[in-house]
């Protein structure tokens, strides 16, 4: 489409730019080679934390899709700690696993990312079968 001469009776047409301010606080108008700057903001998820000394499934924690879940833990402990996952409210809760092999199961303590979520639905719980101490847990994004 060709394009459109300026109509009479103006001749000129108003030049309209978007611009924002750059590292040094000058004006840098917005164009292919210089786009607006914008800053992708996660949604968040409240962390499951807390701190037993008996065996049970903790949970739910809903977390944020496209995101790693990160999990802690700590204490004076023994047993095993396994990350499982639910799509229906937690009434099946499922291992997780990768490539049909037991994926985010823990004999002792840990800080590693275990899981990106990307199922609006899931909700991912911790089940902890202890034999002695204290585990201090927390699964967060």
């Amino acid at each position: 489409m060709p394009p459109t001469p300026i109509a009479s009776p103006a001749g000129y047409a108003t030049a309209n730019a978007m611009a924002y301010a750059d590292g040094d606080g000058n004006v840098a108008i917005v164009s292919g080679q210089q786009p607006l700057p914008v800053q992708k903001k996660f949604a968040t998820a409240a962390p499951l934390a807390g701190s037993t000394s008996t065996t049970g499934v903790f949970g739910p924690f809903a977390p944020a899709l496209d995101r790693s879940v990160m999990l802690t833990l700590s204490g004076t402990w023994a047993g095993t700690v396994k990350v499982v996952r639910s799509i229906d409210g937690g009434a099946t809760r499922l291992p997780l696993t990768v490539a049909g092999s037991v994926w985010a199961q823990f004999t002792g303590n840990a800080c590693e990312p275990v899981w990106d979520e990307s199922e609006s639905a899931a909700t991912l719980y911790l089940d902890v079968t202890l034999t002695s101490g204290t585990l201090v847990y927390r699964l967060a994004q």
